[in-house]
């Protein structure tokens, strides 16, 4: 595109102002401090006309002049103000674009900075994790070259090889029992029973571990502390605002005073007790608890073979898996009435056994197809049912 602007030294034409005007600012400049005249148009009467209206201009530009004179200096005026804000907005433009790439360029810069901190970090995050991990290994490694379990070890020895347990036993909770925001709300099925507690008395959790349980009562505005031999767990704990000691729970419960309890809740204890344990457990919590007192005891459900052959294991702290009538007789046996079997965290339906769909079959085949899901519904059952299962007991008021 050609651009057809006369220079200052070239003649203005005036047809640049007539059909289709000029939109450049420094040519009506010039057209106004030229003082160029506009050619006489007929319009609709035709040359006749046009002659007639050359023979009155200057009769109606005498008195005019003046006038004329006045609106062609205005004029000019405001065609500099225009031009000075035309000439100041391309300045702007300008320095809105030089600033946009001076942004952009530098949040460029940022981000590729920001990039390459953040790989620094992983990357010697990742150093430190392998460092660590290194030197647990050495420390576990040296610890078992210290004392082969036919005499106690010595006291410093004694003390590494508690804080080595606890670190490995809260890598084994977090990694196979579940986060603590899925821990919190699996027991939001108990809320309904610890809305019916003795007012006035606190609940004792045994073995707290990272608190979820205290922070579960809490909420409900029931005054809670916690017991964990795991000092890992309660400075876990205690970091959350919650009452939790290191201690023994046996030694706990036992010290606590007569009735003094509304409830005394365990949550994945029992099974990692051996039977006289679980029993002295059941009944050193009647004994604490208040009229009315509520005791609720979780653990593995055994009756999962799933559960009981695979997935128990997992923790190496397991001593062996209790029977839920087991739990039930000795909790009736130390004086609990009514005692409640709760089952819990039935297995995802992805997980278990496919079921054939009756709909989609013809009727000559729907009669076999359901003898065959009642048998499946059997074997699903005992192969998968519920992971955990609780007792909720009472005591009577």
């Amino acid at each position: 595109m050609t651009d057809d602007r006369p220079s200052d030294s070239q003649p203005l034409r005036i047809e640049r102002f007539l059909d289709e005007p000029t939109r450049d600012l420094g040519e009506w400049r010039r057209l106004w401090r030229e003082d160029l005249a506009f050619p006489t148009r007929s319009g609709r009467g035709g040359p006749i006309v046009r002659l007639f209206k050359k023979l009155l201009s200057p009769f109606v530009k005498l008195p005019l002049g003046a006038h004329h004179d006045r609106q062609a200096v205005f004029n000019q005026i405001v065609l500099e103000h225009l031009e000075r804000l035309d000439a100041l907005g391309r300045e702007q433009r300008e320095h809105h674009d030089r600033l946009d790439a001076f942004v952009r360029e530098a949040l460029d810069e940022a981000l590729d900075h920001n990039d390459a901190l953040y790989a620094r970090a992983d990357q010697k995050l990742d150093r430190y994790r392998a460092e660590a991990a290194e030197l647990t290994a050495a420390l576990g490694a040296a610890l078992a070259v210290d004392g082969d379990g036919s005499e106690a070890p010595a006291a410093p020895t004694a003390a590494l090889a508690e804080a080595l347990d606890e670190r490995a036993y809260l890598e084994l909770e977090r990694r196979y029992r579940g986060t603590e925001e899925e821990i919190a709300e699996r027991l939001a099925v108990y809320r309904p029973h610890l809305e019916e507690l003795p007012a006035g008395k606190p609940v004792l959790d045994l073995g707290c571990g990272r608190g979820e349980a205290l922070a579960l009562l809490a909420d409900a505005g029931v005054p809670a502390r916690g017991v964990d031999a795991n000092a890992r767990m309660v400075a876990r704990c205690r970091e959350r605002g919650l009452d939790a000691e290191e201690g023994d729970l046996f030694a706990v419960l036992a010290a606590a005073e007569e009735g003094s309890l509304a409830g005394v809740v365990s949550f994945h204890v029992v099974e990692h007790l051996p039977p006289p344990a679980i029993d002295r457990l059941v009944r050193l919590a009647w004994r604490a608890l208040a009229p009315g007192g509520v005791l609720i005891l979780e653990t593995p459900n055994p009756l999962s073979v799933v559960v009981a052959a695979q997935r128990f294991w997992l923790d190496p702290t397991h001593v062996r898996p209790v029977h839920p009538e087991t739990l039930r007789l000795l909790c009736e046996l130390a004086g609990f009435d009514p005692v409640e079997h709760l089952p819990l965290r039935p297995f995802p339906a992805h997980q278990r056994l496919p079921e054939i769909e009756l709909a989609e079959l013809p009727e000559a085949q729907r009669q076999l197809a359901d003898r065959v899901n009642r048998l499946r519904d059997r074997l699903d059952d005992l192969l998968f049912g519920e992971q955990d299962y609780a007792v909720v007991a009472r005591k009577r008021g």
